[in-house]
Protein backbone atom coordinates (compact mmCIF):
# COMPACT_ATOMS: atom_id res chain seq x y z
CA UNK A 1 0.00 0.00 0.00
CA UNK A 2 1.39 3.68 -1.10
CA UNK A 3 1.25 6.07 1.76
CA UNK A 4 0.83 8.92 0.05
CA UNK A 5 -1.45 9.28 -3.19
CA UNK A 6 1.18 11.17 -5.16
CA UNK A 7 3.65 8.44 -3.98
CA UNK A 8 1.41 6.21 -5.57
CA UNK A 9 1.05 8.20 -8.70
CA UNK A 10 4.48 9.10 -9.25
CA UNK A 11 5.34 5.21 -9.46
CA UNK A 12 2.47 4.87 -11.30
CA UNK A 13 3.38 7.59 -13.97
CA UNK A 14 7.22 5.68 -13.91
CA UNK A 15 5.65 2.53 -14.58
CA UNK A 16 3.91 3.86 -18.12
CA UNK A 17 6.93 5.54 -19.24
CA UNK A 18 9.38 2.40 -18.41
CA UNK A 19 6.63 0.56 -20.92
CA UNK A 20 6.51 2.75 -23.25
CA UNK A 21 10.33 2.75 -23.71
CA UNK A 22 10.39 -0.72 -23.62
CA UNK A 23 10.76 -2.31 -26.94
CA UNK A 24 7.61 -3.86 -28.07
CA UNK A 25 9.25 -8.18 -28.12
CA UNK A 26 7.68 -9.44 -31.85
CA UNK A 27 9.65 -11.68 -33.72
CA UNK A 28 9.22 -10.97 -38.00
CA UNK A 29 9.29 -13.05 -40.13
CA UNK A 30 10.35 -13.09 -44.22
CA UNK A 31 9.53 -15.77 -46.43
CA UNK A 32 8.99 -15.71 -50.37
CA UNK A 33 5.23 -15.85 -49.87
CA UNK A 34 5.08 -16.99 -53.59
CA UNK A 35 7.15 -20.43 -54.89
CA UNK A 36 6.91 -22.42 -58.09
CA UNK A 37 9.12 -25.49 -58.45
CA UNK A 38 8.82 -28.43 -60.97
CA UNK A 39 7.59 -32.01 -59.38
CA UNK A 40 9.83 -34.83 -58.60
CA UNK A 41 12.76 -31.98 -57.33
CA UNK A 42 14.05 -30.73 -54.28
CA UNK A 43 13.17 -27.25 -53.06
CA UNK A 44 14.08 -24.76 -50.20
CA UNK A 45 11.51 -23.06 -48.51
CA UNK A 46 13.15 -20.00 -47.15
CA UNK A 47 12.27 -18.51 -43.82
CA UNK A 48 14.46 -15.97 -42.36
CA UNK A 49 13.52 -13.44 -39.31
CA UNK A 50 14.92 -11.02 -36.95
CA UNK A 51 14.45 -10.51 -33.15
CA UNK A 52 14.83 -7.73 -30.45
CA UNK A 53 16.00 -10.72 -28.43
CA UNK A 54 19.35 -12.70 -28.95
CA UNK A 55 19.24 -15.83 -30.14
CA UNK A 56 19.97 -18.87 -27.60
CA UNK A 57 18.50 -22.68 -26.55
CA UNK A 58 14.93 -21.11 -26.13
CA UNK A 59 14.10 -20.14 -30.03
CA UNK A 60 11.33 -22.72 -31.62
CA UNK A 61 10.49 -22.92 -35.35
CA UNK A 62 7.58 -25.05 -36.64
CA UNK A 63 6.47 -25.63 -40.15
CA UNK A 64 3.50 -26.19 -40.94
CA UNK A 65 1.36 -27.11 -44.45
CA UNK A 66 -2.37 -26.43 -45.48
CA UNK A 67 -3.11 -28.29 -48.32
CA UNK A 68 -4.57 -26.36 -51.53
CA UNK A 69 -7.60 -29.04 -51.52
CA UNK A 70 -8.36 -28.32 -48.00
CA UNK A 71 -8.17 -30.58 -45.09
CA UNK A 72 -6.44 -30.13 -41.73
CA UNK A 73 -3.39 -28.59 -41.15
CA UNK A 74 -0.70 -31.22 -41.23
CA UNK A 75 3.03 -30.97 -39.32
CA UNK A 76 6.09 -30.71 -41.46
CA UNK A 77 8.77 -29.68 -39.15
CA UNK A 78 9.78 -28.41 -35.52
CA UNK A 79 13.43 -26.90 -34.38
CA UNK A 80 13.96 -26.42 -30.56
CA UNK A 81 18.29 -26.91 -30.14
CA UNK A 82 18.02 -30.25 -32.64
CA UNK A 83 15.66 -30.27 -35.54
CA UNK A 84 12.59 -32.91 -35.09
CA UNK A 85 11.76 -34.70 -38.15
CA UNK A 86 8.04 -36.21 -38.66
CA UNK A 87 7.64 -39.49 -37.96
CA UNK A 88 4.35 -40.35 -40.15
CA UNK A 89 2.60 -38.76 -42.46
CA UNK A 90 3.43 -37.28 -46.33
CA UNK A 91 6.61 -35.54 -45.03
CA UNK A 92 8.62 -38.32 -43.53
CA UNK A 93 11.52 -38.88 -44.67
CA UNK A 94 11.12 -35.96 -47.20
CA UNK A 95 12.26 -32.67 -44.92
CA UNK A 96 15.48 -31.98 -43.87
CA UNK A 97 17.07 -28.73 -41.47
CA UNK A 98 18.66 -26.05 -43.30
CA UNK A 99 18.41 -23.19 -41.23
CA UNK A 100 21.06 -21.35 -39.07
CA UNK A 101 19.44 -20.05 -36.03
CA UNK A 102 22.93 -17.87 -35.49
CA UNK A 103 22.13 -16.01 -38.88
CA UNK A 104 18.64 -16.00 -38.24
CA UNK A 105 17.82 -18.61 -40.67
CA UNK A 106 14.74 -21.26 -40.05
CA UNK A 107 14.40 -22.97 -44.05
CA UNK A 108 14.04 -26.08 -44.54
CA UNK A 109 14.38 -28.47 -47.66
CA UNK A 110 11.66 -30.61 -49.01
CA UNK A 111 13.03 -33.54 -51.32
CA UNK A 112 11.03 -35.24 -54.03
CA UNK A 113 8.50 -32.79 -54.62
CA UNK A 114 4.77 -34.35 -55.69
CA UNK A 115 1.69 -32.65 -57.21
CA UNK A 116 -0.23 -32.92 -53.79
CA UNK A 117 2.51 -31.08 -52.39
CA UNK A 118 0.59 -27.68 -53.73
CA UNK A 119 -0.48 -25.68 -50.64
CA UNK A 120 0.45 -23.06 -48.18
CA UNK A 121 3.79 -23.84 -46.01
CA UNK A 122 3.68 -21.54 -42.72
CA UNK A 123 6.73 -20.45 -40.20
CA UNK A 124 6.55 -19.33 -36.67
CA UNK A 125 8.94 -18.54 -34.85
CA UNK A 126 9.19 -17.71 -31.24
CA UNK A 127 12.51 -16.67 -29.56
CA UNK A 128 11.64 -15.64 -25.89
CA UNK A 129 10.59 -13.01 -24.74
CA UNK A 130 9.55 -12.42 -28.64
CA UNK A 131 7.05 -14.75 -29.21
CA UNK A 132 3.90 -12.40 -31.05
CA UNK A 133 4.64 -11.95 -34.65
CA UNK A 134 3.06 -12.97 -37.81
CA UNK A 135 3.27 -16.39 -38.91
CA UNK A 136 5.29 -16.32 -42.77
CA UNK A 137 3.67 -17.82 -45.68
CA UNK A 138 4.78 -19.95 -48.64
CA UNK A 139 2.69 -20.58 -51.17
CA UNK A 140 3.84 -23.77 -53.18
CA UNK A 141 3.01 -24.40 -57.19
CA UNK A 142 4.38 -27.87 -58.16
CA UNK A 143 4.18 -28.11 -61.49
CA UNK A 144 5.60 -29.85 -64.86
CA UNK A 145 7.99 -27.40 -66.01
CA UNK A 146 8.57 -23.93 -64.39
CA UNK A 147 7.15 -21.14 -66.58
CA UNK A 148 8.82 -18.16 -67.63
CA UNK A 149 7.92 -15.00 -65.71
CA UNK A 150 8.69 -11.67 -67.06
CA UNK A 151 11.94 -11.06 -65.42
CA UNK A 152 13.47 -14.21 -67.56
CA UNK A 153 11.71 -12.50 -70.61
CA UNK A 154 13.79 -9.14 -69.74
CA UNK A 155 16.43 -11.00 -68.93
CA UNK A 156 16.76 -12.73 -72.20
CA UNK A 157 16.23 -9.82 -73.66
CA UNK A 158 18.90 -7.57 -72.22
CA UNK A 159 20.95 -10.72 -72.72
CA UNK A 160 20.45 -11.08 -76.43
CA UNK A 161 20.64 -7.04 -77.17
CA UNK A 162 24.08 -7.50 -75.55
CA UNK A 163 25.31 -10.67 -77.63
CA UNK A 164 23.80 -8.36 -80.68
CA UNK A 165 26.17 -5.52 -79.69
CA UNK A 166 29.42 -7.56 -79.11
CA UNK A 167 28.92 -8.99 -82.22
CA UNK A 168 28.55 -5.58 -84.02
CA UNK A 169 31.52 -4.64 -82.76
CA UNK A 170 33.47 -7.28 -83.50
CA UNK A 171 32.10 -7.11 -87.07
CA UNK A 172 33.26 -3.68 -86.99
CA UNK A 173 36.52 -3.39 -85.98
CA UNK A 174 37.11 -7.00 -88.56
CA UNK A 175 35.91 -4.60 -91.11
CA UNK A 176 38.14 -1.63 -90.39
CA UNK A 177 40.96 -4.16 -89.53
CA UNK A 178 40.37 -5.87 -93.58
CA UNK A 179 39.95 -2.16 -94.73
CA UNK A 180 43.58 -0.90 -93.32
CA UNK A 181 45.18 -3.87 -94.38
CA UNK A 182 44.22 -3.37 -97.80
CA UNK A 183 45.17 -0.01 -97.90
CA UNK A 184 48.21 -0.80 -96.28
CA UNK A 185 48.69 -3.34 -99.63
CA UNK A 186 48.08 -0.77 -101.98
CA UNK A 187 50.36 1.65 -100.67
CA UNK A 188 53.08 -1.20 -101.23
CA UNK A 189 52.10 -1.86 -104.40
CA UNK A 190 52.52 2.12 -105.23
CA UNK A 191 55.70 2.33 -103.57
CA UNK A 192 56.93 -0.70 -105.56
CA UNK A 193 55.95 0.67 -108.82
CA UNK A 194 57.25 4.21 -107.82
CA UNK A 195 60.95 2.45 -106.62
CA UNK A 196 60.48 1.01 -110.44
CA UNK A 197 59.74 4.08 -112.60
CA UNK A 198 62.01 5.97 -111.01
CA UNK A 199 64.66 2.87 -111.51
CA UNK A 200 63.96 2.56 -115.19
CA UNK A 201 64.26 6.74 -115.43
CA UNK A 202 67.71 6.21 -113.84
CA UNK A 203 69.01 3.75 -116.23
CA UNK A 204 67.74 5.76 -119.22
CA UNK A 205 69.90 8.69 -117.97
CA UNK A 206 72.52 6.81 -117.54
CA UNK A 207 72.74 5.66 -120.72
CA UNK A 208 72.09 9.09 -122.48
CA UNK A 209 75.03 10.60 -120.74
CA UNK A 210 76.82 7.64 -121.74
CA UNK A 211 75.89 8.15 -125.26
CA UNK A 212 76.94 11.58 -124.75
CA UNK A 213 80.19 10.86 -123.44
CA UNK A 214 80.77 8.23 -126.66
CA UNK A 215 80.21 11.14 -128.84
Amino acid sequence: MCGKSTSCAGLLLLGVQLTALWPIAAVEIYTSQVLEAVNGTNVRLKCTFSSFAPVGDALTVTWNFRPRDGGPEQFVFYYHVDPFKPMSGRFKDRVVWDGNPERYDASIILWKLRFDDNGTYTCQVKNPPDVDGLIGEIRLSVVHTVRFSEIYFLALAIGSACALMVIIVIAVVLVQHFRKKRWAERAHKVVEIKSKEEEGLNQEKKVSVYLEDTD
